[in-house]
């Protein structure tokens, strides 16, 4: 329930929006294909926002120009998206340009959103009051932050016609003794699995669907180095997953649903790798030089037709550069 201090508190940030020029949604964001078909995503990752630091300007810019030129229906920040204080302000300053062009938004969670003062949970009271983010922050009896469905519209009506899978890939491990990355938990995997299947039960079928969190998961490494169906883009460092494999990838293979899972965390990865079907991908890095990488900063682009399960996705670089176009499945596929 919205208490009070919420209810004004998003009064007060309506009216500033709206006073600054900004675009204020009334409800919810609705998300469905277009007339022609189509439901194009843009995945922004590993920002590493420092709202004072003159270099997180390059975030920002390529942040407008791909908005610009891609005109997408949907945002997705896949982690790592402000690393440094004040974080209000980064928050702020990186989610301007998609408001100020009345794009609906999601977020995941990386390792290092929570390391500047606030935790999990305040960003996530942050998130909720801005206007066009489609943010849930807790499930019950879930672990982490930031696990939701949403759910994409056909054309033409209110039938479900793609999902979208957001999920809390957490940061480190919490068990003493093992270092490294974090990993789904167990109740995160059965909320997964019974999700889809109730999704499933209320379609009449299972609709085509995307994965988006921050770690990639351990299976990454074996499907970059898939021989029968060989990788798209770069990898310039090896993948940085959990030393834990709690089985999500599994879960999705026998759900049927997730034909492609979208990841950030490894700044200098942007591959598509493909595994039993489902493609392992990276996003490309869309930060400054609050951080490392070697590669033109930019996003990766997803496009779905309804209807079908297949997308296809390429990169937009910060300077308008469109690079890797891929067809998925059919590039990975053996040639005829």
């Amino acid at each position: 329930m919205m208490t009070s201090n919420q209810s004004v508190r998003n009064l007060l940030l309506a009216l500033l929006l709206v006073f600054s020029g900004m675009a204020v949604w009334a409800q919810t964001p609705d998300l469905r294909f277009k007339t022609d078909k189509k439901f194009k995503i843009v995945q922004f990752t590993d920002t590493h926002i420092i709202a004072d630091d003159p270099a997180s300007e390059a975030a920002f810019k390529t942040i407008g120009e791909v908005l610009d030129k891609e005109k997408p229906d949907l945002v997705v920040f896949t982690g790592d998206v402000v690393t440094g204080k004040p974080v209000e302000k980064g928050w702020s300053l990186v989610t301007e340009p998609v408001i100020k062009r009345n794009v609906p938004f999601a977020v995941v969670f990386g390792n290092h959103d929570d390391e500047n003062g606030l935790s999990r949970a305040q960003i996530s009271d942050l998130l909720v009051r801005m206007p066009g983010c489609l943010f849930v922050p807790k499930v019950e009896n879930v672990f982490g932050y930031g696990n939701y469905v949403l759910e994409v519209k056909s054309s033409s009506g209110s039938n479900k016609a793609a999902l979208l899978y957001c999920m809390d890939s957490n940061a480190y491990s919490t068990i003493a003794g093992l270092d490294g990355y974090g990993w789904f938990h167990a109740d995160q995997i059965d909320w997964y699995r019974e999700q889809s299947k109730k999704q499933a039960v209320a379609n009449g079928k299972v609709l085509p669907a995307l994965a988006f969190f921050h770690i990639p998961i351990p299976e990454y490494t074996e499907a970059y180095k898939n021989e029968k169906n060989a990788p798209i883009g770069i990898r310039l460092e090896d993948e940085c997953s959990p030393k834990i494999n709690s089985g999500m990838f599994a879960a999705m293979f026998e759900c049927g649903d997730v034909m492609g899972m979208f990841v950030g965390h490894d700044h200098v990865n942007d591959y598509v790798a493909y595994l039993h079907g489902i493609a392992l991908a990276y996003g490309r890095f869309s930060g400054g030089k609050t951080t490392y990488c070697d590669l033109p900063n930019g996003a990766r682009i997803i496009e779905l037709t309804e209807g079908e399960r297949a997308f296809k996705t390429w990169i937009r670089t910060g300077s308008g550069d469109v690079l890797l176009p891929i067809q998925f499945p059919q590039d990975f596929l053996p040639k005829k």
